[in-house]
């Protein structure tokens, strides 16, 4: 007896030394990845303060679908949040400054903007090949997901009004239900406070102002995201050599359902799929995940953000969640075309991981790539086009 006691000591005692030693391994990489995260909200922070307004006014610029998606997703690569834009969105459509019908491609657009966040920061890869393959892959199959989910379902609803009707319907039977609910996130209450030291190290201590401000802001954050970057690739590469890094791995691609509500309750709770897709992406060039494993948490992710709208709306009116609707359906029906059947799914995982390969050839595709799809297109189409035309 006095022997069994022993081994179910030993074992137990065995148990908790490795779980104590996983988390020391483990606690820099989280320490790191808080530091990555002031940095994203930090820069998203001064692209709110150069383009904030000049975003807003782009929402109700046009009436024009295509032009009107480009300028959701322009206004949301400014201020770096589709979060932010969506919620813009929601208050227009309650306002009646922006119709339902004019509203979906807006924020169709939105949903095409936030995947910059991700995609930009695996260019801080750009130094290593084979990390920048993998960062980059986990990166823009964000992008790419939601390219093709616009490509496909945005004629759709311009020919049919699916997602709009079907969204009046649903807003007219639930509206007015939880009218005050709200939601915190703790880890944006928790990065808050270093953002805003940030801020004011640049305006008391650098003395700048405005848009000076503004861009001191931006470098400095590009700082601290390049530095934490470096650092935890370099530790987590050390955890992948010692196997623990299979654990992620093995936890997240044994079941795609677990995968997708925990994508989708990670964006929840950090209201931002920028901050759960850009998380993902240092994991990714270290090894530590697989992009398989990453999209469904990237479909997830998606599904998650809408929440930001639909509580937005719930202080609004019938039209403002009819809105907030359409962007949930979408994502709801992204998933369901692009990542639901096996056969559509290896397309988005396909095409991410063919523009890698180019890209880790010529690392400059990369940076083409980003200022086109981004800037250069949404920019000309949503500013530059209309003031020719008019």
């Amino acid at each position: 007896m006095e022997k069994i006691m022993g081994k179910i000591n030993s074992t137990i005692g065995n148990k908790k030394s490795i779980g104590m030693k996983l988390l020391i391994d483990y606690l820099p990489v989280l320490l790191l990845l808080f530091l990555f995260l002031v940095g994203i909200k930090s820069l998203s922070s001064s692209f709110k303060m150069m383009g904030a307004g000049f975003a807003e006014g782009l929402l109700t610029a046009t009436s024009n679908p295509f032009i009107a998606l480009m300028s959701g997703m322009l206004a949301t690569v400014l201020v770096q949040s589709s979060s932010v834009t969506t919620s813009i969105i929601v208050g227009l459509v309650s306002s009646g400054a922006l119709g339902v019908a004019a509203a979906v491609p807006v924020i169709m657009g939105a949903n095409l903007g936030t995947s910059i966040t991700n995609t930009l920061v695996s260019l801080g890869f750009v130094g290593n090949k084979k990390d920048f393959s993998r960062a980059f892959a986990a990166g823009s199959i964000h992008d790419i997901f939601n390219i093709l989910s616009v490509a496909l379902i945005l004629p759709f609803e311009l020919a049919t009004g699916i997602l709009s009707s079907s969204a009046t319907k649903m807003s007219s039977l639930v509206y007015g239900v939880s009218s005050n609910v709200q939601f915190k996130s703790p880890l944006k209450t928790a990065i808050k406070p270093f953002v805003k030291g940030l801020k004011g190290f640049v305006t008391n201590v650098l003395g700048f102002e405005g848009s000076a401000a503004a861009l001191a802001l931006c470098i400095l954050s590009i700082g601290i995201i390049l530095v934490t970057l470096y650092l935890i690739v370099k530790t987590t590469k050390k955890i992948v050599e010692s196997t623990k890094g299979e654990i992620l791995e093995n936890l997240l691609s044994k079941n795609v359902v677990f995968t997708i509500f925990f994508g989708a309750a990670l964006t929840f709770a950090v209201q931002s799929s920028s901050i759960t897709t850009s998380l993902l992406v240092p994991i990714a060039a270290a090894g530590m995940l697989s992009i398989e494993s990453i999209f469904p948490i990237t479909v997830g992710a998606n599904i998650g953000t809408t929440t930001t709208a639909l509580l937005a709306s719930l202080t609004g009116n019938v039209h403002g969640l009819t809105i907030a609707l359409v962007h949930f359906f979408f994502n709801i029906l992204g998933m369901m075309i692009w990542f639901v059947p096996s056969t559509t799914r290896q397309v988005p995982l396909k095409l991410a991981k063919m523009l890698a390969k180019k890209c880790e050839d010529k690392r400059r595709y990369g940076f083409l790539y980003v200022s086109m799809i981004f800037f250069i297109i949404p920019l000309f189409f949503a500013v530059i086009f209309p003031y020719i035309t008019n």
